[in-house]
This record gives structure tokens, C-alpha cells and sequence, in this order.
């Protein structure tokens, strides 16, 4: 039986959306492993990330240091080798701070290292196998690695789906005290916030989303039909954004905007997980694109293998003729 650790992010008090997705991806490694969350901050933030988790993990580890109230990814490096055990396996998120984070970790703990895991298939003895993706997302590699030391596996935002449990109560251990003082070659600054636009992509239930299959500036009101047919609210990936066509306030992903919609519409998007890691709280996820082989299916809910400049209008024609029935 394994011991697995799930590395938990927040921001202002706030459990970021993938602490239950660590927690799916651990069940998927051994269903009747011992898993706990760590949490690092500073101040009430981290006691109320905590008193969250309580009710979804039955351990919880507390680390509190002031030097760590921004997560610097190099003082969290050396606060967890001081508290992690040999041969445990520890999950982190695969975004901006995870990819900071794990690869020199893994060095520290002499453990195995996978990055941007979007399935894991089995624990046969003391090898872990798991899917991941390279090349931008053209290529799932099937990875076969050595766990008896450790391992440091970062999971892709999205990748698995939440499973609710009956409520636990969690028992929470500080273990602030057994990090002693952190000090790092590099230190935070400031926080400069995206630019705001016409339009808070971030606050809306329905986001059209379009990628590079949009192919030209024109076809952008392609898409924009669709999204006025739906009462939705047009979004896009960062090479739409990067050829002009639209604004930096409109981006998903990784550098442009964090959304939290109820439903996504991914329309001719690759599904990199620079722009995956934009989506939070698991929303109906709808992905149309020509390449049957996108990544973006893996994620979907609904996947819808079409040339988008064609499915668009079609399927704009189609909500506005229900509309007008109901109506």
C-alpha cells in the first residue's frame, strides 16, 4: 500500500479546483492508499484552506511560514523534503507553479519524475504506469516508471474527474515546526494583474472559445454568431491573440484568464495544457474540432470530430430554430 501525498494550491484562502482532481488521480494509483493533502502558506489563509479540506481528505499536513505566504516554489522545494518520506509518491498540479516546483524536488527526494500526466493505468508492483503528453499534445506517451524510491508525478488540470465521497473528518498535523527557517536566491515582488477588457470572461456561465482552427480574423464571426445564438460570450486560445484577432482579455489559459464557466465550448482548439489550465470547476466541456486526434477529446465531455467553420453556422441555425419554438 502506497503513501501518497496530494500538494494543495489556493489563493486567499480559496482551495484551488484541482485538489479534488489529486485526489481522483490517487485513487486511480492504489484505491486503498493513505492519502495526504500538504498545505503551505502563511496566516488564517492556510487555516481555512485546511478547515476546507477537512471534509474531503481524512490527513491533512499544515506547514506555516511567513516566507512562504507567496508560494515561492524554490522555499515550498526545500520545506517539503524536510517533511516528505522516502519512497512516498506526491502529486502536484501541472501548472505554472507545479512546473516551478516538482522537476527539482524530485532531484532533492532522489525520486521518480512524470510530468503533465493525463491518465494513470496501473501500480504493478513497484512501477507506475501512466499517459502523458508530449509535443504540444500530438503525441500520448505511455510511461513506465520506478516508484520504490519515490516519485513526484505532476497531473494535468482537467485530466480527472472529481469523485464524491461521503464526508471524512481530517485530521490536521502541523508540521510547520519541522521546516525550520526557509531562505531562497530569489524573492517576490509584486502581482501584475491581466488587463481588464469590455467583457470579464472569467465571471460568464457560457464561454464560446475558438483556437487556431478559426484559421483568419474573418471567421471570427463565425463564431461570434454562435455565441450570440447561445447568450454566450466569446473567448479564445493564446495564437488568436497572438495574430491580433482578438483581445488579451479574451484569452484562456495559462497566461491570459482563469475561467470557471458551466459550460466551455472549445472550438478548433488543440487542448495544450497551457490553455487547459485556464478552465476550473469542471464544466460541461463541449470540444468540436477536424482532428480526431486532438487532445482536447481527452477532456471532453462531448467530442465532435468537424471542420468548426462548417459545424458552427449549422449549429447556429439549429439553437436559433428551438429558440424560436420555444419562444
Amino acid at each position: 500500500m502506497s503513501q501518497i501525498f496530494a500538494y494543495i494550491t489556493h489563493k486567499d484562502g480559496v482551495v484551488d479546483d484541482t485538489a479534488g482532481e489529486l485526489a481522483a488521480a490517487a485513487k486511480k494509483i492504489d484505491a486503498g492508499a493513505t492519502l495526504t493533502a500538504i498545505v503551505t502558506g502563511w496566516g488564517e489563509e492556510v487555516d481555512a484552506v485546511c478547515t476546507a479540506l477537512s471534509a474531503s481528505y481524512s490527513e491533512i499536513w499544515k506547514v506555516a511560514n511567513e516566507a512562504i505566504a507567496y508560494p515561492n516554489a524554490e522555499l515550498v522545494r526545500n520545506a517539503l523534503v524536510k517533511i516528505l518520506p522516502r519512497g512516498g509518491i506526491l502529486l502536484v498540479p501541472h501548472a505554472h507553479f507545479g512546473v516551478d516546483l516538482s522537476p527539482g524536488l524530485s532531484i532533492k527526494l532522489n525520486a521518480a519524475f512524470v510530468s503533465d500526466v493525463v491518465s494513470i493505468e496501473a501500480l504493478e508492483g513497484n512501477y507506475l504506469k501512466v499517459v502523458r503528453q508530449e509535443f504540444g499534445g500530438q503525441i500520448s506517451a505511455h510511461v513506465r516508471c520506478d516508484v520504490s524510491a519515490g516519485a513526484v508525478i505532476n497531473i494535468r488540470p482537467g485530466a480527472f474527474k472529481v469523485v464524491e465521497n461521503a464526508p471524512v473528518r481530517a485530521q490536521i498535523t502541523d508540521k510547520s515546526s519541522e521546516v525550520g527557517v526557509l531562505a531562497a536566491r530569489r524573492r517576490f515582488l509584486k502581482t501584475v494583474v491581466a488587463e481588464s477588457g469590455d467583457v470579464d470572461i472569467s465571471k460568464e456561465p457560457v464561454l464560446v472559445s475558438i483556437g487556431r482552427g478559426i484559421q483568419e480574423k474573418e471567421n471570427v464571426a463565425i463564431a461570434q454568431e454562435l455565441a450570440d445564438a447561445m447568450g454566450a460570450v466569446l473567448s479564445c486560445s493564446r495564437p488568436v491573440v497572438d495574430a491580433k484577432w482578438m483581445a488579451k482579455s479574451r484569452q484562456v489559459g495559462s497566461s491570459g484568464q482563469t475561467v470557471k464557466p458551466k459550460v466551455y465550448l472549445a472550438c478548433g482548439i488543440s487542448g495544450s495544457f497551457q490553455h487547459l489550465v485556464g478552465i476550473k470547476g469542471n464544466p460541461f466541456l463541449v470540444a468540436i474540432n477536424k482532428n480526431p486526434k486532438a487532445p482536447i477529446f481527452q477532456v471532453a465531455d462531448v467530442g465532435i470530430v468537424a471542420d468548426m467553420l462548417e459545424f458552427l453556422p449549422e449549429l447556429a441555425n439549429k439553437i436559433r430554430e428551438v429558440s424560436a419554438v420555444s419562444a
